[in-house]
């Protein structure tokens, strides 16, 4: 497990929406390049963008502000919003992101999403957002009347081996996380899933850290940036997961058979 501090890039500013509505934004930084190094200072090693601007329009519109936080930090970024053509994953590609989440596309253009893992691979997360268990697309906006799970399947069997499950209700509300829809999630993909909506603080990630098999990744933002959770203890506890899951897989296995 890792932690995945979010930056949600809104305007140009570093934001967070309420329950994902574009009515209900808090600014954080008014610069989200500034904003990523404080958090590599603190000890991030990973970081979770979404281009706020992209998702809704359906083209990215930040980019070069994903550029400049490549330039300015050593982190290793994963990116959402608006990614819906080859183009602009080989841009995000050549900006040296780790990882390019594709979302609305999932379900609205699956050719698409087709040739984009056939091509690009790795390097590809599915995002699926969901509320009520229905995905979510054009950012949050519309429902696409597909079950997140069935999603899932349907990814995994395409060829994705990371996927960003994001829980709308809790989203940015720091309500605290129900580790049982991730277990699920990470059941339907088959592979472990990156938990994101709701951490409220430490207690939300010990508790994703007692399902560490289903989980890889924990995106932390509101709670974050009020305080509520710093970045050095939920790294810290992230580690400590990661460990006690290690300790318990070779208990478990003590021949490594």
């Amino acid at each position: 497990m890792y932690l995945l501090p979010a930056i949600d890039i809104l305007g140009g500013k570093a934001v967070r929406l309420a329950k994902g509505d574009y009515d209900r934004v808090t600014v954080y930084h008014d610069d989200p390049a500034a904003q990523a190094q404080l958090f590599e200072e603190q000890g991030a090693t990973w970081l979770h963008v979404v281009d706020l601007d992209g998702a809704r329009s359906g083209i990215p519109e930040n980019i070069a502000i994903v550029e400049r936080i490549m330039r300015k930090t050593l982190l290793k970024v994963e990116v959402g919003g608006g990614v819906r053509s080859l183009d602009t994953i080989a841009r995000l590609a050549d900006a040296g992101v780790s990882r390019v989440v594709l979302g609305t596309s999932l379900v609205a253009d699956p050719d698409f999403a087709e040739a984009a893992i056939a091509q690009y691979g790795k390097l590809l997360c599915a995002g699926i957002d969901a509320k009520g268990g229905e995905v979510a697309v054009a950012g949050w906006r519309e429902g696409a009347g597909v079950a997140a799970e069935e999603l899932a399947r349907d990814m995994s069997a395409l060829g994705f081996r990371h996927l960003v499950y994001t829980d709308i209700a809790r989203d940015g509300m720091q309500t605290g996380i129900e580790a049982a829809a991730y277990v699920r999630m990470a059941e339907a993909f088959g592979h472990p899933v990156i938990a994101s909506g709701g951490v409220a603080g430490v207690d939300d990630i010990v508790r994703l850290g007692e399902v560490a098999g289903s989980i890889e990744g924990v995106i932390a933002g509101r709670a974050v940036y009020e305080g509520a959770l710093s970045v050095q203890e939920g790294v810290r506890a992230c580690d400590e997961a990661t460990r006690r899951a290690e300790a318990a897989a070779v208990q478990a296995n003590p021949c490594g058979m």
